[in-house]
């Protein structure tokens, strides 16, 4: 299936409807870290939207761990971390822009607190 830019649309990259658990920190110079959850609600290789009832507003810096439906030889799960800011947020939903990621494992006792 082929997602195609809506007219008017500046996103460089397609959007796909995911939707999978986020938990997410602040990142602050302060070390103290603002914990909150949420829910994707699309994603592409640049970016995420996600659901919160957490008030971010845009230039913060965050990273988010996202339960990933894939496994590592199918016996181990995943989480996607990336780190990137916020360019918008309005209406419970925040637009992250990704701009370091990785996989990792989820651990046995499945998503951290």
């Amino acid at each position: 299936m082929t997602y195609s830019l809506e007219q008017g649309d500046r996103r460089g990259s397609s959007r796909f409807p995911i939707e999978r658990a986020v938990r997410f920190k602040v990142l602050s110079r302060r070390n103290d870290v603002e914990p909150g959850r949420g829910q994707t609600v699309n994603m592409s290789s640049t970016g995420v939207l996600f659901t919160t009832d957490r008030e971010l507003v845009p230039g913060k810096r965050l990273e988010i761990s996202i339960s990933w439906p894939a496994q590592l030889d199918n016996t181990c799960k995943l989480k996607l971390v990336a780190k990137g800011r916020v360019v918008r947020a309005e209406s419970g939903q925040v637009a992250l822009e990704i701009q370091q990621h990785e996989f990792r494992t989820l651990g046995a006792a499945g998503f951290p607190a």
